[in-house]
């Protein structure tokens, strides 16, 4: 069905008094223990029950997952959706910790794509939860009070996220789950990558960094995201579906799988008990850049020479891209969050005028193993980047300034790699 929001005087109060409730409610019946699965067919935004809504629909312009670029320009067809559309847009993002993306790119995309769709920065709220629940719960709630009529969030946990669900879905508030899906929630819409699908990336592309770095015996430590975090189970299942067979086969030895986590100092120790306990480690599977960068750093302090240990990566942070190519890292996935931000954009833009998101935007579903239900998504492409291919993605989507990139040590490097300023 469509997010129709009806707006009156009495709104806020009525949901300053049943928000909190609804937020306890939740938090104490959601759990967190679940997986998900992608679906790689498109499928139709579901259909509007309102006949106002209908008929607005059909002269609504129908954007495509095809037309988000970097620069937006595309969302510029959404600006009579701006003025037809009716409270504002509440975006919580949730650590600075777990990966540097969320204030150096999500941030600032998701303000540029609404603005290039004609939203105005007093309907705009980007704010980031800095890892507290209890945090990313008020910051829902005085949104939801303030008159928000549709919530992004990016939950720090599911069962957080649930609570915030229920809550908005009580005061009439669409929601957006964006890049992380809250297992048992009520939001319409989910924004992100093919999970799963960057995790076999990622596995992929360990493997070929073995032979490419001629690692005879690979004894391989397997470390993991948070285990609260959905997508940390989605990217596992994807690498392991890629590693295990090699496991089986007895062409790599796994080690160690350690519990998990997206905190740097948290996955350092981790890595650093097991590489002391086990002193065969020559290779680790490391789901994102934070965390490689710092095990990384152990590493050449322990003596590790360039292309000798096969490390892995996400996000394709500078961090990680410097030590592609300075020889530590065999590759980071890159996930390009201009899309994030621009599909999610254009999302709220139809559902704040009451509006059906077109089936040429919302071009897949995603299981929510715990609701049991699919949910409507707009899904991206993942890629493996490595030194060959640099300058055409990271460099080329301007993610990464090449001046900042090539600076200094990485010069040679990136002229090796024909990454140009």
């Amino acid at each position: 069905m469509a997010y129709v929001t009806k707006r009156t005087t009495k709104r806020a109060g009525l949901a300053v008094a049943g928000v909190s409730a609804a937020l306890l409610i939740a938090a104490c019946s959601s759990s967190t223990s679940s997986s998900t699965s992608a679906a790689t067919n498109p499928t139709s935004a579901p259909a509007t029950s309102a006949s106002s809504s209908a008929s607005a629909s059909a002269s609504a312009p129908a954007l495509s997952v095809s037309d988000i670029t970097p620069d937006f320009t595309a969302l510029s067809q959404l600006t009579s959706l701006a003025s037809a559309g009716k409270g504002s847009v509440a975006v919580i993002l949730p650590d600075t910790t777990s990966s540097t993306r969320w204030q150096e790119f999500d941030a600032p995309y998701i303000k540029a794509a609404f603005k290039a769709a004609g939203l105005s920065d007093a309907d705009l709220t980007v704010q980031n939860a800095l890892g507290s629940d209890q945090t990313q719960k008020s910051m829902a709630e005085s949104a939801i009070t303030k008159g928000a009529s549709v919530l992004v969030i990016t939950p720090l946990d599911s069962g957080t996220g649930a609570a915030i669900e229920q809550a908005a879905k009580a005061a009439g508030v669409a929601v957006i789950d964006y890049d992380r899906l809250t297992l048992g929630g009520t939001r319409g819409y989910y924004v992100s990558f093919d999970n799963v699908k960057v995790g076999t990336v990622m596995g992929q592309g360990f493997t070929q960094c073995v032979k490419d770095w001629s690692v005879k015996s690979p004894n391989v430590i397997v470390m993991k995201g948070a285990p609260t975090d959905n997508n940390a189970t989605l990217f596992a299942q994807g690498y392991l579906g890629v590693l295990n067979p090699m496991f089986s086969a007895g062409t790599y030895k796994d080690v160690s799988n350690p519990p998990g986590s997206w905190d740097p100092p948290t996955s350092l120790s981790e890595f650093q008990q097991q590489y002391t306990a086990h002193k065969n480690i020559n290779s680790a599977l490391i789901p994102n850049d934070a965390n490689a960068a710092a095990i990384i750093h152990y590493l050449q302090n322990q003596g590790i020479k360039p292309k000798t240990f096969p490390t892995t990566g996400q996000d394709a942070s500078l961090a990680g891209l410097q030590n592609i190519l300075a020889g530590y890292q065999c590759g980071t996935v890159y996930k390009p969050i201009y899309f994030e931000a621009g599909a999610t954009a254009a999302l709220a833009m139809y559902l704040r005028a009451g509006q059906t998101p077109p089936a040429s935007l919302v071009n897949g579903s995603v299981q929510d193993s715990q609701a049991k239900v699919a949910v409507p998504s707009v899904l991206a492409n993942p890629m493996w980047v490595t030194p060959a291919n640099m300058n055409d993605t990271v460099i080329k989507d301007k993610f990464v300034p090449a001046a900042q990139l090539c600076a200094g040590q990485y010069a040679a490097a990136c002229k090796a790699a024909g990454i140009t300023a």
